[in-house]
């Protein structure tokens, strides 16, 4: 039989030596994205079973001692001998590197394991890992301490059921952090459970005053997802618009409906493995979507004769759409697998969208008319953009072109010696232009809470003079004109108050560069400032507390007499520049947190936006019930 998976189907290419000397190599990163990346790799050979149709449940658990237990119900790894090793195949599974069911030698038809190094880099950079297989009545176990064998396979009992557990423990050796986050974790689960239809996934978090448990289970796939992506939306039309085909050897599957917003929210994969930078299957489905509406515009007479086509970028305004291939040999381009690159891929996504589409569109003529409104709004505002953005394009001051009168610059002129403070208000902006080092330190304060770029087409977002100022004070542009060699400082703070509108105006700020200039928090350019909470004085000594566990310390250690004043500051005027340079400014003393975002989930992440700035009340009522426990020194006073 073609798909027989044996020890012999266990294909071996080279060994494993490397990858405890440069695991940067095989994850990514060693911080906390590479850890969370060895579940990812235990999860992704289960999902492999389902997607070969052998497995319907997994199971995972962070254990109380920060371990990771992986349960699947597939058909267990196969125990025999490999003959090429004289090991079982159990044990080159977890010792060689590149060596799996999915090199061609008829395990798996489709695989989303990363080059087949999963399991073995995962042993190699554990300080042990223990495999159960389950196979035939008979239960084998294993263990390995740092990618090194224990023992040989050993059979420990019968069983009645069929699968694979997995448990390892993270080296502290070799990462930086070694805390999984559940909600990392969940993120990606419910988008694997999403792309995967008909199995369930649960997450089980059993470390102590953590307990906690998610389960994902959605028989209708990608059609679910597009509603989870919709749901903090105001959606135009209540169908899910489904298109389903294989071409050659291509699976093709997409789903998609527009919203209300203005921001597209496309997200393609290959094999249930993300690709945010696109490639030939989302280039097939934008040339299906922008042809097929285009003509279907033509064919109703919505736009005339004289009227130029609608562009892709027109129609895939507040479009929610997943674009989903199972291909038997993927090629990526580069080992992140971040863009896809098989021409077929193209071929089949543009000809099963363009069929599927057009059949649609036929039998909703009332949705292909929403849609095209839609889309003519958004190309008069893009004109209207066009036209407002010309305002924000400034050259840097060196080749004469102004930046915007309230910025207060520094005269350093290399950017990575240079950093600008957005302050929230005029008194805030004058102690922080009176306390900074003004050779390498710009002074940019703004006016109140900036527009909610959320809720905002593009041609209103640049008419914002916040906004403008911004821009032009970066030097990068937007969107399309984005380019982060004309960045004028390496880094850009945010500086609020410690409170709810300090937040929130921290937060608006975020969702204008999230949405507009995503590569500067990308390359780590974007931080936020951490002012004290309070200020503690005794006898003419003063002491700053940035938590409340922090000035408990400080009144631990100085002794709870009455010879003593604590001042809870309530914003960043309450400090003279003194204070403020001290505290929250100089770079010797200062704390910043530097904002990243998890490129491993940019639909979690355009959520969360959603959730967060969007119009609808309920779905940011539920976040905040389920994260207010992780809030901390908000002050509602």
């Amino acid at each position: 039989m073609s798909n027989e998976y044996g020890a012999d189907q266990i294909q071996i290419l080279e060994g494993l030596e490397a990858v405890r000397k440069r695991p940067g190599m095989y994850i990514g990163t060693t911080s906390i994205r590479g850890l969370h990346h060895l579940v990812y790799e235990i999860v992704d050979n289960a999902v492999d079973e389902a997607l070969a149709g052998y497995c319907d449940s997994i199971d995972v658990s962070i254990n109380p001692d920060n371990s990771i237990t992986v349960i699947d119900d597939g058909r267990g790894i196969p125990v025999g001998i490999n003959k090429k090793k004289g090991v079982s195949s159990v044990e080159v599974v977890f010792t060689v590197l590149h060596a799996g069911g999915k090199f061609g030698g008829g395990g798996y038809k489709v695989s989303g394991g990363l080059h087949g190094v999963g399991a073995s880099v995962v042993n190699a950079l554990s300080e042990w890992l223990e495999v159960t297989v389950e196979q035939d009545g008979k239960m084998y176990r294993q263990r390995y301490n740092r990618g090194k064998v224990e023992a040989p396979l050993k059979e420990i009992g019968t069983t009645d059921r069929t699968g694979t557990t997995v448990t390892f423990l993270p080296d502290k050796e070799i990462f930086e952090e070694t805390v999984f986050e559940f909600a990392t974790l969940k993120g990606r689960l419910r988008e694997i459970a999403f792309l995967t239809k008909g199995l369930k996934i649960v997450l089980h978090d059993k470390r102590e005053g953590q307990e906690q448990d998610a389960e994902f289970h959605y028989e209708g796939g990608i059609r679910e997802y597009v509603q989870y992506l919709n749901r903090s939306q105001v959606t135009l039309y209540p169908e899910i618009i489904y298109c389903e085909g294989t071409k050659g050897d291509v699976m093709v599957e997409v789903a998609m409906q527009h919203n209300d917003g203005y921001n597209e929210g496309c997200y393609s994969f290959v094999n249930n493995i993300t690709t945010p930078e696109g490639g030939t299957h989302f280039t097939g489905f934008k040339n299906a979507l922008t042809k097929t509406f285009n003509d279907y515009a033509r064919n109703m007479k919505y736009l005339k004769e004289n009227e130029e086509n609608l562009s892709g970028e027109d129609l895939r305004e507040g479009l929610s759409a997943i674009i989903s291939i199972k291909i038997p040999e993927p090629q990526f381009e580069g080992q992140t697998k971040q863009k896809l690159g098989n021409s077929e891929a193209r071929t089949a996504v543009d000809a099963v969208v363009s069929e599927q589409l057009t059949y649609f569109l036929e039998q909703n003529p009332n949705v292909g008319k929403i849609i095209i409104e839609k889309a003519v709004l958004a190309q008069r505002a893009r004109d209207a953009a066009r036209k407002a953005r010309e305002l924000t394009r400034r050259k840097s001051a060196l080749e004469g072109m102004s930046l915007p009168g309230k910025l207060a610059d520094c005269s350093d002129k290399d950017p990575k010696n240079c950093e600008i403070f957005i302050v929230e208000g005029d008194s805030a902006g004058g102690s922080a232009k009176t306390a900074r080092h003004r050779a390498t330190q710009a002074i940019l304060p703004l006016r109140g809470k900036i527009l909610n770029v959320e809720k905002a087409r593009l041609d209103r977002i640049l008419g914002n003079e916040e906004i403008r100022a911004m821009i032009t004070a970066f030097g990068t542009g937007i969107s399309d004109d984005f380019d982060i060699s004309k960045l004028r400082y390496d880094k850009i703070i945010v500086m609020t108050d410690a409170d709810v509108d300090g937040a929130h105006i921290a937060t608006l700020m975020l969702t204008f560069i999230y949405r507009f200039m995503p590569e500067l928090i990308k390359e780590g350019h974007v931080y936020l400032a951490q002012p004290p909470l309070y200020k503690v004085e005794k006898n003419k000594k003063v002491w700053y507390a940035y938590s409340d566990e922090q000035l408990n310390s400080i009144m631990t250690e100085i002794g709870r007499d009455s010879n003593y004043t604590v001042q809870r500051y309530k914003g960043l005027g309450e400090m003279d520049a003194e204070q403020l340079w001290d505290t929250t400014m100089d770079p010797q003393t200062r704390t910043l947190k530097k904002i990243a975002m998890d490129e491993d989930n940019p639909a979690e992440l355009d959520v969360t936006f959603n959730v967060l700035m969007g119009d609808n009340v309920e779905p940011r009522r539920e976040f905040i019930e389920l994260n207010a426990k992780y809030a901390k020194n908000i002050d509602i006073a």
